[in-house]
């Protein structure tokens, strides 16, 4: 059904129509040019397209891309359009074909993602690693474990005793798929019934603020940590550095014949940039100079070429 108009408002948009219509005689009366001269953004944009790129809120919150985008983006005169998702997200916003490329952290998944030719092939960028942060109360102890297992049998017993929480991103995002899979490699079955646990279904970032506010324990990649570590004066890294918390990041362009409207070109010409050589090198050196070390590693074992 219609929308009803009034007559008030009717009559009021004649008026305005003839008043303009008037004035625009009156100009090309006077020899005015009647053609619309497009803004500074529009010449500017003139024949650039759009990337949409779907990548995790560690990868977005670090700033790396902030970094290493607008050299691409004026390269090939394209807009890099980042959707920041959990790792999970992200896999199924390219499986639904609203995104271009994924760029994420959880193997298992992004092999599946391939396998199921949603993707159309997977490069390694980069690596940090994961690290279980908390309260410095009790933490000398969880450090000094052997490795991951008896770090979370530890770290169950100092919140057992003590009351303590621990907080989990809950989303399905690439840390929390590591997360689970943690409790497994640990053989405690039956974490996320325990009094202790809280799942947030939020990010990385969120997660670690509610961690330092209830002083509890998560697992956070690196990277994010150390963005952060300014804001989080009651978390520290309490384990670290086990081969269970290696945290690889790939790239991975949609596949175009599974969606119309791919910009597949352009994900290819993402892949080759951040494959290359010379970003490789800049991941390498982000966050040196304000952290003291890196936050990612380079990765790429064998540079895209077309």
């Amino acid at each position: 059904m219609g929308r009803k108009i009034k007559k008030s408002s009717f009559f009021a948009g004649l008026l305005m129509v003839l008043v303009l219509g008037l004035l625009l005689v009156g100009c090309q009366a006077d020899g005015v040019n009647d053609q619309v001269t497009p803004a500074p953004s529009d010449i500017s944009n003139k024949g650039t397209t759009t990337l949409f790129l779907a990548t995790t809120t560690s990868t977005y919150d670090s700033g790396l891309l902030h970094e290493i985008i607008p050299e691409f983006e004026a390269k090939y005169n394209v807009k890099v359009e980042v959707i920041s998702l959990g790792t999970g997200q992200a896999i199924e916003t390219g499986k639904r074909g609203d995104c271009d490329i994924i760029l994420v952290h959880a193997r298992d998944l992004e092999d599946k993602f391939v396998e199921e030719g949603h993707g159309t092939e997977r490069w390694d960028v980069m690596y940090n690693d994961f690290i279980l942060v908390g309260p410095e109360e009790g933490s000398q102890d969880i450090y000094d474990s052997q490795d991951i297992t008896e770090a979370l049998n530890t770290m169950v017993d100092i919140m057992e005793e003590e009351g303590m929480n621990f907080l989990s991103r809950g989303d399905n995002s690439g840390t929390h798929v590591k997360e689970t899979s943690l409790w497994e490699v640990a053989g405690i079955d039956d974490y996320n019934h325990r009094e202790w646990y809280n799942s947030l279904g939020q990010g990385m970032g969120d997660t670690l603020v509610a961690a330092n506010e209830m002083r509890g324990y998560t697992v956070a990649d690196r990277g994010t940590y150390l963005t952060m570590k300014g804001n989080l004066a009651n978390l520290e890294i309490v384990f670290e550095e086990d081969e269970e918390l290696f945290n690889p990041y790939g790239i991975i362009p949609v596949n175009p014949d599974k969606h119309g409207g791919i910009n597949h070109e352009d994900a290819l010409n993402l892949v080759e940039y951040i494959t290359s050589p010379e970003v490789q090198e800049k991941i390498g050196e982000f966050g040196i100079e304000k952290y003291g070390q890196p936050l990612f590693f380079p990765d790429a074992k064998v540079e895209y070429s077309k």
